[in-house]
Formats: C-alpha cells, structure tokens, sequence
C-alpha cells in the first residue's frame, strides 16, 4: 500500500524514485551507481508502473538487463506496494534533485576528462585517518612530477582514494596541464582494443604525453599479464620523463597480485594509507555532505548517523541519503525519531530479504553440475572457475555481502581476487545473452525460496 497522504502523481514518482536511489546508493558497487542510475529521474507513475527516463537508449538496455531485479525489490521496499519498473530514453538530464557539493559549473577545461565536478581538495573532509594522504596529494598536485612520484594510495572501498585521486586532477587541470584520468578497466580496454587494431602507436602517444597519469584501482590488472606489461612500459616512459603518476589501490603494493617489477615501481615513490574515519571525521563528513543536499539536518541526527557502525565513507553518505529520501517520501521532517525508523527499516528489509549464502551455493552447485566442495576448493580449471565466479557474484548480488565475506566463505579467499572473480563475471553476462537467462532464472529461484 501507498504510505499515508502520498497521491498518485509525478511528484510521488520522483518521490518513489529519490528514496530508492538512496537505498540502491547503499547496496551496489559504486562505478555502477555513479554509471548507470545516477543521471536517471522518475518519469511517470501510471497505475502500478514506475516509468524512470535515463539519458541513453544504451543506458536504459543497461539497467533493464543488469539491474532490473534489485531496482525492483527495492523500488518495492521504499513504496511499499507492487510497481512495475520500465525504462524510457529522454534527452534531458535529471533536474538538479541532488546537487553535487559544488554549485559551481565544471570548468570547459574538465570536458573529457573523466573528473567529477565535487570531488576536489575543498570537499574533502581531513581527519587523522586521512591526513596524511590527503597531504599527500596536495603536495603532488602543487608540484607534480618533483615530489613523490609515484604516488600511491591505497584503502578500503569507499574511504576517499578515488577523492583524492580526482582532486589531484582538478588542481593540475586549473593550472594547465594535461592529465590521463582513467579506471584500470578502461586503461585495460584502451590497450587491448589498440593492440588488436594494429594502434599500439596511438596509444603510446596519448598515454606517454600527458603530464599526468592517474589510475583508479590498479589491482584489477593483477591477473591480466598483457595489460600489466603496457602499464610498465607506460610507467616507465612517463616516470623517466618527469611526468607524475597517481595509483590507488585496495590493498600495499608489496602485498598485491600485481607484477613483482610494478610492485617495486609503486613502492619505489610515497606509499600512504587511508583508515577508517574516528567518530569526530564522520561527523564532520556528514556535516559536509548534509550542506550539498540542501537540507536542514539538526546535529542530533547527524551524530546518530556518525554512531552507527558503518565499514566506509561511502555507507555514510548512502544512510544519510536513505534519510532524507524517507523524509521526503513520507513528508515528515528530519528529527532522530525519523532516522531511527528510516534505517532501521533498511536493516530489517535487508535481513528478510537477502538470500542465505548456502542457498546461493547450492543453487550454483544444482545449475552449473560443479559439486559445492569443488567450488569451494582450489581447483581452476575453467568449468569450476566459472561456477566459482558466479557464486561469488551471486553472493555479492543476493545475499549482499561483501567481499571479505564473500572470501571468507568461499574458503578464506583474499578479498582482491574475489573482487576480481565478480567483475570478470559481470563482464561475462554483458556478453552473453544466455548466461543472463540462466542467472535470471536463478534469482527468481532464489527469491521464491524467501518468499515461500
């Protein structure tokens, strides 16, 4: 049933839509989010269908046939009734519903970059977890190419790496440089894709004349031999030639499934480290974010959000996200009481929802005909990789765990090749069609398993 006093309108659509994009903030990757659903607005409401627009036809076939399933459940969740989800391509952009932290527009000189517009050195929040790499950065993006170079980050998800790694940017774009900004992948991508293409030259020449190459989470190349051999050399032309180069990673370098050589090149600048933030860093990450979404948030609810036991930044900013879509989903004002009852709805939907880990296995085990002690052993041959691979993806997708729990029950995994193993898989379902069904299928399964 609808909430109390919420009429069928465009303005309940946007409504249903802005708390369920404060809640999918908190259960999917990041690139993901920030990929395919955040330039997306809520259309229409019409009966029991929820019409989102996205920007592109592209994006629209994305989210229909990778994430179709959890926007439903969720948007299911927020309204509290049964709604069909469709998408439809408009040509505007999504109105300025949640603003990013700066109201200013990107300068031209951002244009094909890759950098996004609020992640500089003036919305990042310093604490003693971070201080240090956040001085760091500054120093490298002040004089870039003469002092620590490399330099490497490294941390959990979601604790401000990629922050940095974008502010640096900004700073070397303002003052006229040319910079590379990419994630692994595309690095990855922009290499194979030369190679195969008789480009190797081209993309040398892109590559090895920027003034700058920053590259986000560098341990996806770990197992990709060719890919690590093209960093190298890139590596070393720019290194030799005063460029500056910014890695992050999730992990040390020395302690990474990288190349021992690009381990020694990593290690052979400034590596720093970014922990957790302390309880008077969350506070004031919240007192930040809060001021971009344009909302009278009293302190007592900020601080309640700052105790709660959350693993990293982004969860943070995910929770008081799904508090203020709640407020405005249920037109109530924000106050601790509110709060409570809009997270505490999040727990209890997530513990009713999410699938028990053995079922997934189980379930991988019955459709992949791979017995549940060979998933969870070592061997790798493809057929058993592969059922190994869908295990943990399925773990990450229907039991919402993380990667170290994941690894943890797929026979204490390290958390980077479990991260590696779900997104080869991802990769694998956008090429294959029938792989997609199968999964599909599986879900439906694995829900009707807790719904019965």
């Amino acid at each position: 049933m609808c909430p109390r006093g919420f009429a069928l309108s465009s303005d309940s659509a946007d409504k249903i839509w802005q708390a369920a994009l404060g809640q999918l903030e908190l259960e999917i990757p990041r690139p993901n989010f920030e990929t395919w659903l955040k330039d997306t607005s809520a259309k229409s409401l019409d009966g029991d269908t929820l019409v989102v627009a996205t920007p592109s036809t592209f994006a629209a076939e994305a989210l229909e046939q990778r994430l179709s399933a959890i926007i439903s459940r969720v948007v299911e969740r927020v309204s509290e009734r049964s709604l069909n989800v469709e998408f439809a391509v408009t040509g505007e952009r999504r109105a300025e519903t949640r603003p990013e932290p700066e109201a200013t527009r990107p300068s031209a000189r951002l244009e094909g970059t890759g950098l996004r517009p609020g992640l500089t050195f003036d919305t990042f929040v310093v604490g003693d977890s971070n201080k240090l790499a956040h001085a760091a950065a500054a120093r490298v993006a002040e004089s870039p190419g003469l002092v620590y170079n490399p330099l490497y980050i490294y941390s959990q998800v979601g604790l401000g790496k990629t922050h940095l790694l974008h502010a640096i940017g900004h700073t070397l774009v303002e003052k006229g440089l040319e910079i590379i900004y990419v994630s692994s992948e595309r690095f990855t991508n922009d290499y194979i894709k030369a190679i195969r293409a008789g480009a190797a030259d081209q993309f040398r020449e892109r590559y090895r004349s920027a003034d700058a190459l920053l590259i986000d989470d560098i341990q996806f190349i770990a197992s990709k031999e060719q890919t690590q051999e093209g960093f190298f050399h890139t590596f070393n032309e720019l290194h030799m030639s005063g460029r500056q180069v910014v890695v992050t990673g999730d992990e040390p370098a020395r302690k990474s499934l990288l190349e021992e050589r690009i381990q020694s090149r990593l290690e052979g600048g400034l590596v720093v480290d970014i922990q957790p933030p302390d309880l008077e860093t969350r506070i004031a990450i919240l007192e930040s974010k809060a001021s971009g979404l344009r909302t009278d948030i009293p302190v007592m609810v900020l601080e309640l959000l700052a105790r709660r036991s959350l693993a990293n930044v982004r969860e943070l900013e995910g929770s008081l996200n799904r508090v203020v879509a709640y407020s405005q989903l249920v037109d109530s004002p924000i106050d601790p009481e509110l709060a409570t009852r809009a997270l505490s709805n999040l727990v209890d939907s997530e513990r009713s929802r999410s699938a028990n880990p053995q079922d997934v296995i189980q379930a991988v085990a019955e459709r992949t005909g791979v017995d549940i002690e060979t998933i969870m052993g070592r061997r790798r041959d493809k057929r058993t990789s592969h059922a190994r691979h869908m295990a943990m993806y399925l773990l990450r997708e229907e039991s919402h765990l993380p990667s170290t729990r994941v690894g943890e029950i797929m026979g204490g995994k390290d958390h980077s090749s479990v991260l590696y193993a779900q997104r080869r898989f991802a990769q694998q379902l956008d090429d294959d069609p029938s792989l997609r069904h199968l999964i599909a299928a599986m879900r439906i399964t694995l829900s009707g398993g807790l719904d019965s």
